[in-house]
């Protein structure tokens, strides 16, 4: 009991310096930096805002983590080896877009892979266990194993990249997942990790609070890959933790981030197109196509945020009730395919009319 009053103070205390981080680094984003952040760029396919918005909030976030990770050693005497070096390495990779020094596309994702294999090889950072009898067998290979998890790497941190149009939109959606994963590992006793979700879930408000409904800041790259590579290691810490929760439990909660990327990567191989590059296809970016013609620009900006994120919450919330149950989330997930590709494909034929 002692220990929760203590971690609970130390979270309350974090959450008012992680708010004031945010204030001060929104305020004097532009004399620190010398409106190298500002996101002037309005006509690129991704571009849904109309006057320049600096990209500070990856810098904010990072600063507030850095500062977690203190209080936590503080706390338990642990360094948090795999959070520190995997998600400090993505961050300023993603920084070096933000401040505008370009790399190609190929190359920044061939950087990435090399940064998180080398990671995952020397913080032995692996899925334990899977919901696929023949898969866990294959995963006793160390090799299978290093690009299995790479891949699971991959697809989320591009997909939280992917996503990270509209304001909220990105945020929203990790706060839901984060408070699935933390819902699942108090209810099994996992404190010490779930200090951690917390505190993230933290950070996460707080930037939320510049960001939505009008944007005061963005994320940048660095943020989003930051975050994405967050959520993915969450969520393999989570399945490690929990063996008795089915592993498609945990594709079910990362389907939006995952599938993205993946339908996207296959659309646009079928369009003869390069899936290395940005179009204005996306799910996101037709349901606000959609709310365009009605509602106009400001408000179709928060409410693509707002719509596709209740949608996820009613088809993905509940499957936290039967989250123990392999079968069930095998077909769940698998339903989720049928549903994007529905909603997809009306969309599309919709804003293409």
């Amino acid at each position: 009991m002692q220990t929760d009053m203590i971690e609970t103070s130390f979270l309350s205390v974090f959450a008012f310096l992680t708010f004031f981080i945010f204030l001060i680094t929104n305020k004097f984003s532009e004399s620190f930096f010398s409106n190298v952040l500002l996101d002037k760029d309005f006509v690129k396919p991704q571009a849904f805002h109309d006057e320049p918005i600096s990209r500070c909030g990856g810098i904010a976030s990072v600063i507030s983590l850095i500062l977690f990770f203190i209080i936590y050693y503080i706390l338990y005497s642990t360094l948090l080896y795999e959070y520190i070096f995997v998600c400090l390495s993505l961050f300023l990779l993603g920084y070096l877009d933000d401040v505008k020094i370009q790399i190609n596309p190929k190359k920044r994702l061939a950087l990435m892979a090399v940064f998180l294999t080398v990671y995952i090889l020397t913080l032995s950072i692996e899925i334990e266990h899977i919901d696929l009898v023949f898969l866990n067998y294959i995963l006793e290979n160390k090799i299978f194993s290093t690009i299995f998890v790479l891949l699971c790497f991959l697809f989320i941190i591009n997909g939280a990249n992917l996503v990270d149009g509209f304001n909220g939109l990105l945020v929203i959606n990790l706060i839901i997942i984060n408070s699935l994963l933390l819902a699942i590992n108090l209810k099994n006793n996992q404190i010490e990790f779930s200090f951690l979700i917390t505190a993230q879930i933290i950070i996460l408000i707080s930037f939320l609070l510049f960001n939505f409904p009008k944007a005061k800041m963005f994320l940048g790259d660095s943020g989003s890959y930051l975050y994405g590579s967050l959520v993915a290691l969450n969520t393999i810490i989570t399945n490690n933790l929990n063996p008795q929760i089915s592993s498609f439990f945990f594709c079910i909660l990362l389907f939006y981030l995952f599938f993205e990327v993946f339908f996207s990567f296959l659309r646009k191989i079928q369009q003869n197109k390069s899936p290395f590059h940005p179009d204005q296809e996306h799910l996101h970016m037709l349901v606000y196509k959609f709310f365009f013609k009605k509602f106009g620009a400001y408000k179709s900006n928060y409410l693509v945020s707002l719509s596709i994120n209740l949608i996820f919450f009613i088809f993905v919330g509940p499957s936290i009730i039967f989250a123990d149950n392999g079968l069930i989330c095998k077909y769940w997930f698998f339903s989720l395919i049928t549903i994007y590709s529905i909603i997809y494909i009306r969309l599309y034929r919709l804003t293409k009319n």
